[in-house]
């Protein structure tokens, strides 16, 4: 395969990746499809994460993060309004949480 093509999965390889199918190396706002197109450059082999990450100005945690999304929860997860629920860890402290780490009781009623 010719330097700067890829075959893709999702067509069984007959189209072939290349650079100028991903966003321009002077993107700005990135958008959900601008993510996957990046993520799936690098998966279908046409970029390394190195030259991902240097070619886009990102940090290899950024990137790295947009494909366990994608992987986790589809490129959908990429929308940027959307980013703080998937994000979310399995347990964050609530209100009752902190009350009860400066020794106050939660108010009558209310659970916790």
């Amino acid at each position: 395969m010719a330097h700067g093509t890829a075959g893709t999965a999702g067509d069984g390889g007959s189209k072939a990746l290349t650079l100028d199918d991903l966003p321009p190396p002077d993107t700005q706002r990135w958008v959900m499809r601008r993510k996957a197109q990046v993520v799936e450059g690098v998966r279908s082999g046409l970029l390394t994460i190195d030259e991902a990450c240097a070619r886009y100005t990102l940090s290899e945690e950024e990137f790295l993060s947009w494909q366990r999304l994608i992987e986790a929860h589809g490129p959908r997860a990429l929308r940027t309004t959307r980013l703080q629920d998937y994000r979310r860890t399995d347990h964050r402290p609530d209100e009752a949480d902190a009350k009860a780490r400066h020794g106050l009781s939660p108010a009558p009623g209310t659970p916790g």
